[in-house]
């Protein structure tokens, strides 16, 4: 049965204890949700290490390209990572030290996909002043980012409704993000790619999803409000309320970064850990 959601998110002081000491997987955006300006301070940091520590498996779910999600994989303490707003999911065996990638489209690498992309992309730099290519775009194997914030000048509200509207004409798939408006072509988003990401791992969907939690910040982050069963925004969410229709089920107080700070305490405090 599914449970009843509120009508505005929780104060995350009521996390049940029961779901905190069931936890076994902990997916989570990294943009603005694990970060605050850009950076991961050391103790957000530190807190992906206790979490780990107490047996939940970390998984980061994000619009990110490619190139950094095999550094992650490798190089953070986590269980895998689904990258490009669920375009693929990366795990990296420690033991074996073998990367094992898993697209959820056949097609990304198609180079007809690739060259209708870059014309609607051109299209919306042409259109919409102030937007530019992301700085990560080189790294990127399924999707095109814009950048509206992160290394441009904030674009008004208006233009970025601008670029939506572009994108809609175009009929390709998009999502925001706190920095980037991602659109692509294909038949996947970030849900779409944790349950593939779980397929891959020999588990299902139905078994993990209510001993999982998901934290995230923005828009782009609506399927995974919506999809699982217990969800967390960090503070800096409240800005957004006005664009989504799934709510997450909990918020922090705090916003970027020390948000994800105050949602792993509250977690490892009421498991016990």
């Amino acid at each position: 049965m599914e449970p009843t959601r509120p009508a505005a998110p929780a104060p995350l002081a009521e996390l049940p204890v029961e779901l905190c000491r069931r936890l076994t997987h902990l997916f989570t955006d990294i943009d603005d949700t694990l970060t605050s300006e850009g950076l991961i301070s050391a103790d957000t940091f530190s807190a992906l290490w206790e979490l780990a520590d107490a047996g939940i498996r970390v998984v980061p779910v994000t619009g990110r390209p490619a190139g950094w999600c095999d550094h992650i994989a490798r190089m953070w303490p986590v269980a895998g990572v689904v990258g490009e707003n669920g375009a693929f999911s990366y795990v990296y065996d420690r033991r074996s030290k073998v990367m094992r990638r898993n697209l959820s489209d056949p097609g990304l690498a198609d180079p007809e996909r690739r060259r209708a992309l870059e014309a609607v992309a051109r299209r919306v730099l042409r259109e919409v002043p102030g937007t530019a290519l992301a700085a990560d775009q080189a790294f990127r194997v399924s999707d095109i980012a814009i950048d509206y914030c992160e290394d441009v000048p904030p674009l008004p509200r208006k233009r970025l409704d601008q670029v939506c509207a572009i994108l809609r004409e175009e009929e390709v798939h998009f999502k925001v993000s706190s920095i980037h408006v991602n659109f692509w072509q294909g038949d996947f988003d970030k849900l779409t790619g944790v349950r593939r990401f779980l397929e891959a791992q020999g588990e299902s969907w139905e078994s993990v999803r209510e001993r999982a939690l998901f934290i995230g910040d923005s828009p782009n982050d609506e399927p995974l409000f919506e999809g699982f069963a217990h969800s967390i925004a960090v503070g800096s969410l409240r800005r957004y309320l006005d664009r989504i229709q799934a709510l997450p089920e909990f918020l922090t107080e705090a916003g970027p970064g020390e948000g994800f700070q105050e949602a792993a305490a509250e977690i490892l405090a009421k498991r016990g850990g």
